[in-house]
């Protein structure tokens, strides 16, 4: 039984017409086969292409990841006792629990736009740092932004090759379309899935896209609510990093102080969304300090399963939460519900 499909990407295989033509008889028939067994790839893996949660036989399986702690003390390990899961707001039974030092995919999502202009300086040293400070099994992948993302290293366990990466980030200049720049790594970078590893993405930016209000250039395509809609149903957990840069560009380029305000208040609201904090960093120490919170943050997973009291595979959304007993400060991060239907729905 499966909870809502998986997404499939779609794969192209490409040949010379004039070797198709010298092909033989044998040859057709086995690139018949192989058509075969692609088409039946896709018909069992792309019937729903939108994020998945699978269950083995009627046991749904979270991955729960436990943010708040200090990185200045270790990490409390958490017993079955210290979780509650709740579905649509009825307690659940939980039948299988497990701890495990996981992998994380990292994505670092870096502003270069112009208002980051003279701060680019800072933004590469603490990228580096935050390369150093991620844990040897972590991959991690580099993303930049201005009114286009542009893919500096897809994940890899490479430190030397990030921190090359790293040295050749462009000069911060041009628009700001922040909204896309997200959505772009929360759809065609991280994958969710029972067999993918729990990702997370470090954005540092101040915020503003030239979509908000008064704000010069077209900005992005995504309204900030679609954008929000997508983090809600993605397991992707997300660190917002305020750059502050509103006295600068406030004197220098214009931009209206209410757009600051609302940029902070969207960071804030990514936050909450993902269960994490909106840091505020304004120099290089203030970062290598939340990033060693954010790698605290992201070392632990816990495996947990129940069985729903409610069987009925009807498709509808089933909302989950997963709280944490009795331990003020630390708060649970896990998928915010599935669809409750058969393989055959």
């Amino acid at each position: 039984m499966q909870l809502q499909g998986v997404s499939a990407g779609t794969m192209r295989i490409r040949t010379p017409s004039g070797i198709l033509r010298k092909l033989t008889s044998s040859l057709r028939v086995s690139v018949s086969c192989l058509f075969a067994l692609l088409m039946f790839v896709s018909l069992t893996f792309g019937q729903d292409p939108v994020e998945t949660i699978r269950i083995e036989s009627d046991l749904v399986d979270l991955k729960v990841s436990v943010l708040g702690a200090s990185p200045l003390s270790p990490t409390p390990l958490l017993e079955q006792k210290d979780f509650a899961v709740l579905e649509d707001g009825k307690p659940q039974d939980i039948v299988f629990f497990a701890a495990a030092d996981a992998p994380f995919d990292l994505v670092l999502l870096l502003d270069l736009s112009g208002s980051n202009a003279k701060k680019l300086k800072m933004i590469r040293a603490s990228a580096k740092r935050f390369v150093d400070s991620a844990r040897p099994i972590d991959r991690i992948a580099l993303v930049t932004f201005t009114d286009k993302p542009a893919l500096y290293s897809t994940f890899t366990l490479d430190r030397k090759k990030l921190k090359k990466s790293i040295d050749e980030m462009d000069d911060a200049i041009g628009g700001t379309n922040f909204w896309d720049a997200l959505d772009y790594v929360l759809h065609d970078m991280v994958v969710d899935g029972p067999t993918s590893h729990r990702s997370a993405i470090v954005v540092m930016t101040d915020g503003i896209d030239n979509a908000l209000p008064d704000v010069p250039g077209p900005g992005s395509d995504i309204t900030f609510e679609a954008l929000l809609e997508n983090i809600r149903n993605s397991e992707t957990i997300i660190f917002p990093i305020y750059l502050d840069t509103e006295e600068e560009n406030v004197k220098h380029y214009h931009v209206p102080r209410a757009a600051y305000t609302t940029a902070k208040e969207q960071l804030r609201l990514i936050a909450t969304t993902c269960g994490t904090t909106m840091y505020m960093a304004n120099k290089l120490n203030d970062l290598d300090q939340l990033y060693g919170q954010v790698i605290h943050d992201l070392s632990t997973v816990y495996n947990i399963g129940y069985r729903p009291t409610n069987r009925t595979l009807d498709g509808r959304w089933r909302r989950v939460e997963v709280q944490i007993l009795q331990k003020p400060g630390l708060l649970a991060r896990t998928k915010r519900g599935y669809f409750a239907k058969s393989e055959t729905n």
